[in-house]
């Protein structure tokens, strides 16, 4: 009979999250490796490659026919910047731009005087942002992102009738992982379906035994589920709104910690 999350529950010692480490000495998980003695460790399962301006061009989007463009990530703002550059397109002052978070409009003074341009931020997530989208319904949106990505921007635009294109400017693939092959950690920290699908490409005879799985958002917990595998720590929670807040409540009640 297949073990239950709970019979699964081993004392934590290691963690990979499949992520880039952060930049920010002062970070959540370095907080949570030194609280509990973990050996934490960052390795992104996932890569982004350009799309080459032959391909974009096959798309037959004109980038100047749109008022305003939608940011989810710093990625987009990269890889948006470097199109246009190949294309020899100078983005104009009125042009309007609209960012999931503060982070990424900050971000966007690496290729524009921001101070000078119409710029919206989102608090931290899509729904915020989409709040701000409702009060410029007239604007020609130009979404730039990847192959991969989540519904939710595309079906609101779609659903309640704006002008909007959507426009492939990267892929989003599996990195190398080979390296990782017989290395054991007891928490594998995911984000995103397309982590989960790297892990199969990179290993296809994964098994997953004793290593508990972590995931980040509703479709990512369903990529696990939907693999065969055991999903042990879901986040977010309510009582834990982030995934090292998730971590640590499983550590604390496997390692029995009060």
């Amino acid at each position: 009979m297949a073990e239950t999350v709970n019979e699964r529950t081993r004392k934590v010692k290691s963690i990979l999250v499949t992520q880039e480490a952060p930049t920010d000495p002062n970070s959540p998980y370095f907080k949570l490796a030194e609280k509990f003695g973990l050996k934490i460790d960052f390795r992104p399962f996932i890569q982004v490659e350009p799309v080459p301006v032959k391909e974009f061009r096959k798309q037959k989007i004109e980038i100047l026919n749109h008022t305003a463009i939608i940011f989810t990530s710093r990625n987009a703002v990269d890889h948006f910047f470097h199109i246009c550059q190949e294309l020899k397109i100078e983005m104009p002052a009125d042009m309007k731009y609209f960012c999931i978070s503060d982070q990424t409009s900050n971000y966007l003074q690496k290729y524009i005087v921001i101070r000078k341009r119409k710029i919206f931020a989102g608090l931290k997530d899509t729904k915020d942002l989409l709040e701000i989208v409702k009060k410029h319904k007239n604007e020609k949106f130009l979404f730039p992102c990847s192959d991969i990505r989540k519904n939710d921007i595309p079906d609101f635009l779609k659903s309640n009738g704006y002008q909007y294109t959507e426009a492939i400017i990267y892929h989003t693939v599996a990195a190398n992982l080979s390296d990782l092959k017989n290395v054991f950690y007891d928490i594998l920290a995911f984000f995103s379906p397309s982590g989960i699908n790297s892990l199969f490409v990179n290993f296809p005879e994964f098994k997953q035994n004793n290593t508990r799985l972590a995931a980040f958002g509703p479709t990512t917990a369903k990529a696990v589920k939907d693999a065969g595998l055991i999903l042990d720590i879901e986040a977010p929670l309510p009582n834990a709104p982030s995934m090292t807040g998730a971590l640590e409540l499983y550590i604390k009640k496997a390692n029995g910690i009060k």
